[in-house]
């Protein structure tokens, strides 16, 4: 006992108890602080008393000169683990040695969105709707802002939720102050699309069109920019694609694909576009669901669509929609309507 409390005066800032290190890592200026608790990625345990094995004798050790950077935190270690086996504590204790993780930051994946964000816009729309319970007058004017992107052939595209009733829509680019008159082109209901062009041709100078990409599969990268509520600038959330299915889509009550994304989608990022990992277009933020249980659930119009709309459009010279199969359907889950038709109970597919 004498020579425990020795080595305690002499140690004061030893505790027999503390066997784990932090480590400080550091990746592209950005530090890291790891430690040896459950959030750190990868960790190595070895017994003290093997530690304790590897560092050799004093004479040794004296003869390596000064630890280089990096081995001083294994030094330390193994002193602690001497210190905690001389006081007989030490025989099940275990030092952890905490392993960086190798995982490549999330904004690695914004770089390469960055050449394109000069062609997403902040659109502004002052929009007046009519008043159906007295045709011949309108509702008050109202204004709002959402976002859009350049494609080829000097056109832009959007929401049709955001240039709905559209009394005067307006373009402003990244970096600029200065707002550009627009034309809607086409509206889409059923896709929640909208096409617009703007005759100045002041804004298509230094802007290249965005290029759009394959339709994406599940836990892919993505990344959604755009001008929402909370700031004047551009906003950029980065997620992936949780979910892919029929969706509803609540401005044309239509059911088509989407995506499922877990990146924000806030008020404002509607029309903006949603980038893959290597800068291309893969979708057009449309809507978020909200609810108190929810937490970071947006869709997005996939490219599918998109190229559809596009099409009838240069096809057309408008938006003529999408085509319908004309048949309904009914699911036969409950067993009583599925005797009252004939189905057995095993019997499954399609049936008329």
């Amino acid at each position: 006992m004498g020579d425990n409390k020795e080595n305690v005066v002499e140690n004061p800032n030893l505790q027999a108890n503390d066997t784990t290190t932090t480590l400080d890592f550091q990746y592209n200026n950005q530090t890291t602080s790891t430690t040896s608790s459950a959030a750190v990625n990868d960790v190595v345990s070895v017994p003290t008393s093997e530690t304790s094995d590897l560092g050799g004798t004093q004479a040794s050790r004296r003869s390596r000169g000064r630890p280089r950077k990096g081995e001083e935190q294994v030094e330390k270690e193994k002193q602690r683990s001497r210190h905690v086996e001389q006081n007989g504590e030490g025989a099940h204790s275990m030092a952890v040695v905490a392993v960086p993780s190798l995982t490549v930051p999330k904004w690695e994946n914004v770089v390469r969105v960055v050449p394109s964000m000069d062609a997403v816009v902040k659109v502004f729309c002052v929009h007046t709707e009519p008043n159906f319970s007295l045709p011949w007058q309108r509702k008050r004017q109202y204004s709002s802002s959402s976002s859009g992107f350049i494609i080829g052939g000097r056109r832009v595209l959007t929401n049709a939720h955001s240039v709905e009733h559209h009394t005067q829509v307006k373009l402003k680019k990244r970096g600029s102050d200065t707002k550009y008159l627009a034309t809607v082109l086409a509206i889409g209901t059923e896709c929640d699309i909208a096409m617009l062009s703007v005759s100045d041709d002041e804004f298509w100078e230094g802007v290249s069109p965005l290029e759009f990409g394959d339709l994406p599969a599940l836990q892919d990268a993505v990344t959604v920019v755009g001008y929402p509520i909370g700031g004047d600038t551009i906003s950029v959330t980065s997620g992936v694609v949780s979910r892919m299915e029929i969706l509803s889509y609540a401005h044309g009550s239509t059911e088509l694909l989407g995506l499922q994304i877990d990146a924000a989608i806030n008020s404002g990022n509607s029309g903006g576009p949603a980038f893959n990992d290597k800068g291309n277009c893969v979708g057009i933020a449309f809507q978020s669901l909200k609810h108190e249980d929810v937490e970071n659930i947006g869709y997005v119009i996939p490219t599918t669509v998109i190229t559809h709309f596009i099409k009838d459009y240069e096809r057309n010279g408008a938006y003529t929609g999408f085509p319908i199969l004309g048949v309904e359907w009914q699911k036969m889950e409950n067993p009583d309507l599925r005797s009252s038709i004939g189905m057995g109970p095993d019997q499954k597919g399609v049936h008329y």
